[in-house]
């Protein structure tokens, strides 16, 4: 009796380290953490956030950054006049945005309206070997970063039970349809197309708009095969513009 008496705890002791185990291994894409370096962007935000005025917000990466740079005459233009605010940091990752969700982004805000893309950074750094956690480059699987993504998405409707979501595949990159990082990006894409609900959540893939027939990505529309040009921010305003007015107007 005394044996059986002994064994019990351990056997419940070696579930409760599975559970710990199994929490520690849980993958970066998924867990919060902040983006050293960018406090200044992230408090900036927080302070949009907190007036409350903003209608549409975009949020994501260097490329949704971009906005405030190459596609600043573009946003101008077609952006400014509904009262879109921008909240995209360079280099940012899945795990960064869920960061930003949980300390102070949106707090205050009421958007109709949020335009995401974001899980270029967790595929893969554009070759920067740039150590960002712990001295380790980590590049996210494509499932890994599809579940960032989503994991951002429920944030944002617990946040913004009110707020419809335009969700955007993540762009090409790469010179062609043989570049590593851009089919792991195609395979992510595939993954987080499956979140279209057509209530909160609507997926939009403009990839091919940037692309030649041929599949090719222009350095005429991105330089750096990663970033838009002007050029680039006019065919990704003109093709989501319509979709953005029909949410709008939902």
């Amino acid at each position: 009796m005394k044996i059986k008496f002994i064994l019990i705890p351990i056997i419940c002791l070696s579930t409760a380290l599975s559970a710990t185990a199994k929490d520690e291994a849980k993958p970066l894409a998924l867990t919060p953490v902040p983006h050293p370096g960018k406090e200044k962007s992230h408090e900036s935000f927080n302070e949009i956030s907190k007036k409350g005025e903003a209608s549409v917000v975009f949020l994501g990466d260097s490329i949704t950054a971009g906005w405030n740079g190459r596609g600043k005459e573009v946003w101008e233009k077609t952006w400014a006049p509904i009262g879109a605010v921008n909240f995209g940091i360079g280099g940012d990752r899945t795990e960064h945005i869920l960061w930003r969700l949980e300390n102070g982004n949106y707090d205050g805000l009421k958007p109709e309206l949020t335009v995401l893309m974001i899980g270029t950074n967790n595929t893969g750094h554009s070759g920067r070997e740039v150590a960002e956690h712990g001295g380790v480059v980590y590049n996210s699987s494509a499932e890994e970063t599809a579940e960032g993504v989503k994991a951002i998405i429920g944030k944002l409707q617990k946040k913004q039970p009110q707020m419809k979501i335009l969700l955007l595949a993540i762009f090409p990159r790469g010179a062609d349809s043989s570049d590593e990082k851009r089919k792991k990006n195609e395979v992510t894409n595939q993954i987080i197309s499956k979140l279209h609900d057509g209530e909160k959540v609507w997926f939009l893939d403009i990839n091919d708009k940037f692309l030649e027939e041929d599949g090719t990505l222009s350095k005429e529309i991105m330089p750096d095969l990663l970033h838009p040009n002007q050029k680039g921010y006019e065919i990704w305003a003109e093709a989501i513009e319509p979709k953005v007015k029909e949410l709008l107007d939902k």
